[in-house]
């Protein structure tokens, strides 16, 4: 059986790296998803979630800030601090959904995105105590430098 990781690798060799990532930035900012890549995203169960109800419809949004943070790790991948990329990371911090905005801070943390150091420290009084924690890794990542350059390696997983 294949992780994501390697599901989002496979995935970027196939389509390309950079249609991945826009793939992915497209799901998070709540635009149109391609049935197909769901399926990498978020295994056979995920291309439902395009009819699901708006309650459900967040795992979408799930799906493409995980996917971005592996993708953004493969060769070829285009830098985090790309405006579009760092546009939707910041979007991802403010989803309603607490998953959505572990995952955006899990990106920050792992490529050192400095423009989202604002948002960052006001999650660290996010009413969820997964963010609170994410939140306070990615700032003691970005006030220290201690970043992975590009990704991270295979024993650590983005979530």
């Amino acid at each position: 059986m294949s992780t994501p990781r390697q599901k989002i690798e496979v995935a970027c060799a196939a389509r390309g790296v950079r249609e991945v990532v826009a793939a992915c930035v497209e799901l998070i900012e709540g635009g149109e998803a391609d049935p197909a890549l769901l399926l990498v995203l978020g295994g056979p169960d995920a291309p439902q979630y395009l009819h699901a109800p708006d309650d459900q419809r967040y795992w979408l949004r799930v799906w493409g800030t995980r996917g971005l943070g592996w993708a953004l790790g493969v060769t070829g991948a285009p830098a985090a601090d790309e405006p579009a990329i760092v546009g939707a990371i910041l979007t991802s911090l403010g989803d309603g959904w607490w998953r959505v905005r572990e995952q955006g801070l899990k990106i920050i943390a792992r490529y050192g995105v400095d423009d989202a150091q604002p948002v960052v420290v006001e999650l660290l009084s996010d009413e969820v105590p997964r963010v609170r924690v994410a939140a306070a890794r990615a700032l003691r990542v970005l006030s220290t430098g201690s970043r992975r350059e590009r990704g991270p390696g295979p024993d650590r997983a983005p979530g």
